[in-house]
């Protein structure tokens, strides 16, 4: 099993992973003084599938169990699904001393993080994240949030949870199009921040969608250390540093919202938005032809798509105007220099922009 501590001063905590991990998670909680009483938000599908094991191991440390699903789905981060939840949360907490646990992918990590951040002006959270995405990116840091019609992850707040447990034995289960979407983070993170990774994950793709063991531990951990590593350093993006994980993900997320969250899944369009940035990148004479290249073949090679199908052009150019990056007319765009050279660009002709999207059409 690996550890990575997330030193946050008294907001600090654990990400443990490996296989087995969930069995075992009644043993790592009890000794977080939490509380005894887990209100679990998860989805139909991971409750049947995994849901005995995490309520026996709760049950078996004395903790009292209330599971509660909402559907797999982008829409069910938002508050009409947020408001019922937090009406369900209030009536189960009486006489209780309460916690949530978050177990599913990025959207439930979300979903069930910001209601642990706004009940009762915060209650404590586990993060159990059973995605590849969820666990090299979504369920780290303490980003919390809710979309709305106009974009997303505009409703949120900074709230860390108290330990991440991500066993990868839950990962066999996940079908290729949800390993690929995980890839497209874990390729962020060798991109900004671990140019061995990178080419780790050019020699190593069969080894990585075979499950391989060592493959799953060596590029969760890689991610989980990079991430971790900058948000010590600015936890709440007041400096700066944190932008740099916003690589892909302008325009992954106009993508997102451009096609009403249905053509693509979050990591699909980061892949897109990843070429898009790597693309402006290029124009604007930051990096060359040849590592573009070797960029746009990586993501290929995890089945991730290069070329963005079913919205328009214009579309997606409006939906990148909600980016929470953006400050008035002024744009944000996190681009590089190379491997492991992010870089924040202010104010990128919107020429450009249309150029560099125009590639992935």
């Amino acid at each position: 099993m690996g550890r990575i501590r997330v030193r946050l001063k008294e907001r600090s905590y654990d990400i443990l992973t490996g296989s087995g991990v969930l069995g075992r998670s009644g043993a790592y909680l009890s000794s977080l003084n939490i509380g005894k009483d887990a209100y679990i938000i998860t989805n139909s599908l991971l409750k049947i599938k995994y849901g005995d094991i995490l309520a026996g191991s709760l049950s078996a440390k004395g903790f009292n169990v209330r599971f509660k699903t909402v559907p797999d789905s982008e829409k069910s981060k938002s508050l009409k699904t947020a408001c019922p939840l937090l009406k369900n949360l209030a009536f189960f907490d009486k006489n209780r001393k309460v916690f949530i646990v978050a177990f599913g992918g990025g959207v439930i990590g979300d979903l069930a993080g910001f209601i642990a951040a706004v009940y009762k002006r915060g209650i404590p959270y586990i993060q159990v994240p059973t995605t590849l995405l969820a666990q090299v990116d979504a369920s780290i840091g303490g980003k919390t949030a809710l979309d709305l019609d106009a974009g997303k992850n505009l409703v949120g707040a900074f709230y860390q949870p108290k330990i991440v447990l991500s066993d990868t034995g839950l990962l066999k289960s996940l079908a290729r199009r949800q390993i690929s979407s995980g890839m497209a983070e874990v390729i962020k993170y060798a991109i900004i921040g671990e140019s061995g990774l990178f080419t780790y994950l050019e020699k190593n793709r069969d080894a990585v969608f075979s499950f391989r063991p060592a493959a799953l531990e060596r590029i969760i951990s890689s991610c989980a250390k990079i991430k971790a590593g900058i948000v010590e350093r600015d936890e709440k993006e007041t400096l700066g540093l944190r932008t740099v994980l916003n690589f892909g993900h302008t325009m992954g997320h106009a993508i997102e919202s451009a096609s009403a969250y249905r053509t693509y899944n979050h990591g699909e369009a980061v892949a897109l938005g990843i070429i898009t940035a790597c693309d402006l990148s290029r124009r604007m004479g930051l990096i060359g032809d040849k590592l573009f290249l070797r960029i746009r073949n990586l993501i290929s090679a995890y089945h991730l798509p290069v070329k963005l199908k079913g919205v328009s052009l214009h579309e997606v150019v409006k939906a990148h105007y909600h980016d929470k990056k953006f400050s008035g007319k002024e744009n944000k765009l996190v681009l590089i220099r190379g491997l492991s050279r992010p870089v924040a660009a202010k104010n990128v002709p919107l020429a450009l922009i249309k150029q560099s999207l125009s590639s992935i059409f």
